[in-house]
């Protein structure tokens, strides 16, 4: 079987819109692309690096594969875009247009197609960006691992790498770093259901009965 893994840049409040430039992906009105451009250093080069040190195939969402495709194919000289240009892209799309760039492969109903994708023998499938796919993904609970670089600031609007149809689930923390300008580089692998608790006396006092009395006619 083969695994999905998330590899996302992410604010400390979530958002994962256009990190690498202001004319990414200004949709909705975003206002504050390339947020991540500054924080960068040989430690997060090493972690990314070891990202895609392992074999992989990319799964991304059409927007991204447009931005990605207008790029690496033309980097020249780059590691990651001989990597990138080498590797199977699997493009979660409902466009007719062509996917021009080489080991382009469409996918036309996304949660389905990566299903069946993941019962195949085959390397990892590799998000890179692609928030409206990664939205669809969690609505069906496809995919096995998040790797996160959370950055040390807050951008309070944008594309949100957890959304309202994410399925509730535990996670299990398995490598975490930090980079010397406090980006936290973490790995979390999928850790079934958790569980809850409460921390509220044994036995309830007046004015917390009547609390949960008024709560539950708010509710």
């Amino acid at each position: 079987m083969r695994k999905v893994v998330a590899a996302v840049f992410v604010s400390l409040d979530g958002v994962m819109q256009a990190p690498g430039g202001p004319e990414e992906d200004p949709t909705r009105g975003f206002q504050h692309g390339g947020w991540t451009f500054n924080y960068w250093d040989d430690v997060m080069g090493q972690a990314m690096g070891g990202i895609f040190t392992d074999s992989f195939d990319l799964l991304l969402g059409r927007k991204t594969y447009e931005i990605f495709a207008g790029h690496w194919p033309f980097a020249a000289g780059d590691p990651i875009a001989e990597v990138f240009n080498r590797v199977t892209k699997y493009v979660a799309t409902r466009s007719d247009a062509p996917l021009e760039w080489k080991n382009s492969v469409a996918l036309r109903d996304a949660a389905a197609d990566v299903a069946k994708l993941k019962q195949q023998d085959g390397p990892t499938l590799l998000i890179q960006g692609s928030s409206d796919l990664i939205q669809t993904l969690l609505r069906h609970d496809l995919i096995d691992e998040f790797s996160l670089l959370t950055f040390p600031l807050v951008l309070g609007t944008g594309k949100r790498l957890f959304g309202e149809g994410t399925i509730p689930g535990a996670l299990k923390l398995v490598d975490s770093k930090a980079s010397t300008t406090g980006v936290t580089i973490t790995r979390y692998e999928r850790a079934g259901a958790f569980k809850t608790g409460s921390f509220q006396l044994a036995e309830s006092s007046a004015a917390e009965i009547k609390r949960r009395e008024r709560m539950s006619r708010e509710g």
